[in-house]
């Protein structure tokens, strides 16, 4: 066992390293990288599973299937403009394109936008669909297909989010 002076900088090293998690900082944009592909695919997987397991139209309706479409083409769409291009640095920001920083801006609204309007989509089918329905009928107990399609949009939009957010530009 140390003296109280040994703990004490031993502590105050750790503080200054960040106790471990310098490893995890460094590799921080293949951990986001990774985590985001996790979560689109494990929406994705939720959808297959519903088209293997409810194969019918009155079943699934596979009209409910553009949520899952407009949520990746929003994953697409949010993290096609970096982090750069929307933020006004001290180069005086994106300039370059043919609208600028002010066209990477709306293109990223545009995105967000199509992942909420997905999200919120996802969100009324389950209640309207699934949930009300299998209270209103006691052989309509088939709530999964509603559950998974919400699923899918909030696990790609969670996606996009760490996809976006959780890495680092510096290091590309």
């Amino acid at each position: 066992m140390g003296s109280m002076g040994e703990v004490m900088s031993n502590m105050k090293e750790s503080l200054r390293t960040g106790g471990g998690l310098f490893e995890l900082t460094e590799r921080r944009n293949v951990l986001a990288a990774a985590l985001a592909g996790i979560l689109f695919m494990g929406g994705w997987w939720c959808m297959m599973d519903v088209i293997v397991m409810f194969p019918r139209e009155e079943q699934f309706h596979h009209a409910y299937h553009v949520c899952g479409v407009i949520s990746t083409l929003a994953f697409i769409m949010i993290n096609a403009v970096s982090n750069g291009q929307v933020s006004a640095g001290a180069s005086g920001g994106y300039s370059e394109g043919c609208l600028g920083q002010r066209g990477a801006r709306v293109w990223l609204f545009l995105g967000f936008i199509l992942a909420f309007s997905a999200l919120i989509a996802s969100a009324w089918i389950l209640f309207q669909d699934y949930v009300s329905a299998s209270t209103a009928s006691p052989h309509h107990d088939k709530v999964w297909p509603g559950v998974a399609l919400f699923l899918q949009n909030i696990l790609i939009f969670l996606g996009a989010i760490v996809f976006k957010f959780g890495r680092v530009e510096e290091s590309f």
